[in-house]
C-alpha cells in the first residue's frame, strides 16, 4: 500500500491495495494487510480507505520507516516502469494473531513476489501461508527486488499463479521450458510448480488461463491506453470475483479482460467502474 508518483502528481497504488479495492468493489469482502508511517502520506491513505469501504484493520503504522512512494515513468504507449523506495513501512509488516485469524477465514490469500525483499516481511508471509485457504501469487516482477529461489519457493506453495507475458517468458525460461510458445510455458510452469491453475495476461492481446489439462483464450478489447498501471490487478480481482462466485471459466476470463482494458483506458489504478459499465463494454465487441 503505497503511493505512486507520476510526472504530473501522486496517485494511491500498490498492486495488493488496486486487487483489494477492485475486488471489494465487485462486492467481496476484503481486507489488505499493510503497514504505513506515522506520516501525513499514510494519513491519507487511511482516509482513501475509509472512504472507499476498505476494512483497514489489517493497516499496521510505524514509527521507524515512511509510507513506501514509487516513482513511475511511463513510456510514450503508457507502459509503465518502476523505481521503488526501499526500506518503507510494508517492508516491516509484522505477524499479528488477528492477521493470521483473517488469513485462515479467508477463502483467497493473494501475495506478490515484492513482499519478500525484506526479511522481515518475508518471514511475515512465510508464517501466514500455511493458514492459507487458496493461495494466489500475483509474480509481478520488479527487478532488482527478487532472485529465482524466492520465486520458485513461492511459486511452489500457490494454488493459482498469474504472470504477464514477460514474466511468463523469463520464469519458465530458466527453469527450463524449452518452448517459445505461451500455452507450452503455462502448462510447464503448471507442472513444474504443482500449481492448479496457472495465468498470463497478454496486454492488448487478452489472456489465457490453464487449468487441469485444459486452457481458456480471452482476446484484448479495444481501448485507447492511458496508462496501463493497475490493469493487471483490476483484471486478477475479476477473475478471482468469477471464480468466488462459481461463474463460468470462459465468461470469468471475458469479464476479467474487459475490466483490465477499462482501466487501461483510465488514469490511474483505481478508475470506478460500474457493473453496468462492464456489462455494456462486453456487449458492444460481443
Amino acid at each position: 500500500m503505497l503511493w505512486d508518483i507520476f510526472p504530473e502528481g501522486e496517485k494511491i497504488g500498490g498492486a495488493p491495495l488496486n486487487f483489494a479495492l477492485r475486488l471489494n468493489a465487485l462486492g467481496i469482502d476484503t481486507f489488505i494487510a499493510s503497514r504505513i508511517g506515522k506520516d501525513a502520506l499514510g494519513k491519507r491513505l487511511i482516509e482513501f480507505l475509509q472512504e472507499n469501504k476498505l476494512d483497514t484493520k489489517l493497516i499496521q503504522h510505524s514509527s521507524s520507516f515512511p509510507t513506501g512512494i514509487v516513482k513511475v515513468l511511463l513510456d510514450p504507449k503508457g507502459s509503465a516502469t518502476y523505481e521503488i523506495s526501499h526500506p518503507v513501512a510494508w517492508d516491516k509488516i509484522q505477524t499479528t494473531p488477528e492477521l493470521i485469524k483473517t488469513v485462515s477465514d479467508a477463502s483467497v490469500f493473494l501475495f506478490g513476489s515484492l513482499v519478500a525483499r525484506d526479511s522481515v516481511a518475508k518471514n511475515t508471509l512465510s508464517e501466514l501461508l500455511p493458514h492459507a485457504n487458496f493461495k494466489v501469487f500475483d509474480v509481478n516482477l520488479r527487478p532488482p527486488h527478487y532472485d529465482y529461489p524466492l520465486i520458485d519457493e513461492l511459486m511452489r506453495q500457490a494454488d493459482f499463479i498469474k504472470f504477464n507475458e514477460e514474466e511468463l517468458q523469463e520464469i519458465s525460461e530458466h527453469f527450463g521450458c524449452q518452448s517459445n510458445q505461451l500455452s507450452d510455458q503455462l502448462a510447464y510452469m503448471a507442472e513444474y510448480a504443482q500449481s492448479p491453475y496457472v495465468c498470463v495476461t497478454k496486454g492488448a492481446d487478452g489472456a489465457m488461463l490453464y487449468h487441469e489439462g485444459s486452457y481458456y483464450n480471452q482476446n484484448g478489447f479495444p481501448v485507447e491506453v492511458v496508462d496501463t498501471v493497475g490493469s493487471g490487478d483490476s483484471f486478477l480481482a475479476t477473475l478471482l470475483e468469477g471464480m468466488l462466485t462459481n461463474r463460468n471459466l470462459k465468461h470469468t476470463l471475458k469479464r476479467a479482460c474487459a475490466m483490465g482494458a477499462l482501466v487501461a483506458g483510465s488514469a490511474g489504478a483505481n478508475a470506478n467502474i460500474s457493473e453496468a459499465t462492464l456489462r455494456e463494454y462486453i456487449e458492444q465487441f460481443a
